[in-house]
């Protein structure tokens, strides 16, 4: 006969409180995220800890860190989550008008000019009650494991080559120009192919830790090399940055022209022959005929439409 105690038992609540305190690695921060006081998260992680016979955060000289454990329970304990929400969530609830559902999207940030304020516009619009959270992504982010644990519900990006393990749709296309200075000194003249190769360009950090980029992969294929003088971690940054200087910025029309319209700034034609650049929207099977997850990429597929057709 065991001799657990009946109250020793994971519910919803201990499971979203365990994911939680392992992601924020803080009883202090996870009280905050929770609105609870610091006392009953603490009850909680006892619990945690006499239930799954683990100390699951220990305490290090940088702070609290996960133990081994911890870290394989997380992805069960998500799963676990997923899986309840779908038994209990009713196929017909979502309402936009009414609904509090928390979108969570990952996207390149050089999206947010034109096309994620048109998302935010239309949500505002239609879902004034839902909460919109969006993810950079970045070179050490999982995205495809964030999809499948359900920490992000739809990820934008534009590989070359997008994964095939998941859901997949076109979103926009786009063509890739140059941004320079108004006071370029080929602003007025264009850039040759051999001008592009001279000139000295600001670039983005990779988003994606393995897929290339459009604009590299072409490069590389036609084995141009292009003095890459300044590096940046946010694309958003780099419009200011081209501002009186000699540098050339190779990015999306949609893109450019946004920052056009608000800096001295120049947009040109690509001497190269980069292909469109496609931008394709990423989920899990998980939400694939939840109808809040239909709804929201209605809403993106129709805002990238919107895009293609200025």
């Amino acid at each position: 006969m065991s001799s657990r105690r009946s109250d020793d038992q994971l519910d919803t609540y201990l499971l979203r409180m365990l994911c939680l305190l392992i992601s924020e690695r803080s009883v202090s921060r996870t009280a905050l995220k929770l609105n609870q006081s610091q006392p009953a998260v603490s009850l909680a992680l006892k619990r945690l800890r006499q239930i799954l016979g683990d100390p699951l955060l220990v305490r290090e000289k940088s702070g609290m860190v996960p133990t081994e454990r911890a870290l394989t329970l997380l992805s069960h304990a998500k799963g676990a989550l997923a899986e309840i929400d779908r038994m209990t969530f009713s196929p017909e609830s979502f309402e936009p008008q009414s609904s509090r559902y928390e979108f969570r999207i990952g996207a390149p940030d050089y999206l947010a000019p034109l096309f994620m304020a048109s998302v935010v516009e239309r949500i505002r619009k239609e879902a004034p009650q839902v909460r919109l959270s969006l993810q950079s992504l970045g070179p050490s982010f999982d995205f495809e494991r964030s999809l499948a644990e359900g920490d992000l519900d739809v990820v934008i990006g534009n590989w070359p080559e997008p994964p095939h393990r998941m859901h997949l749709s076109m979103l926009l296309e786009d063509e890739v120009v140059l941004l320079v200075s108004n006071n370029h000194p080929l602003a007025r003249k264009g850039l040759g192919a051999e001008d592009y190769q001279r000139a000295v360009h600001i670039v983005p950090m990779p988003y994606s830790i393995t897929q290339r980029g459009v604009v590299d992969t072409m490069l590389a294929t036609h084995r141009i090399n292009r003095d890459e003088r300044v590096v940046v971690q946010s694309f958003t940054s780099a419009p200011y940055l081209l501002i009186n200087s000699d540098l050339v910025f190779t990015t999306t029309r949609h893109f450019a022209r946004f920052y056009a319209d608000l800096l001295p700034l120049t947009i040109l034609p690509s001497p190269i022959p980069f292909p469109a650049m496609r931008f394709y929207l990423l989920w899990h099977e998980r939400n694939h005929l939840t109808p809040a997850h239909r709804w929201i990429r209605r809403l993106l597929s129709e805002c990238g439409r919107l895009i293609k057709a200025s």
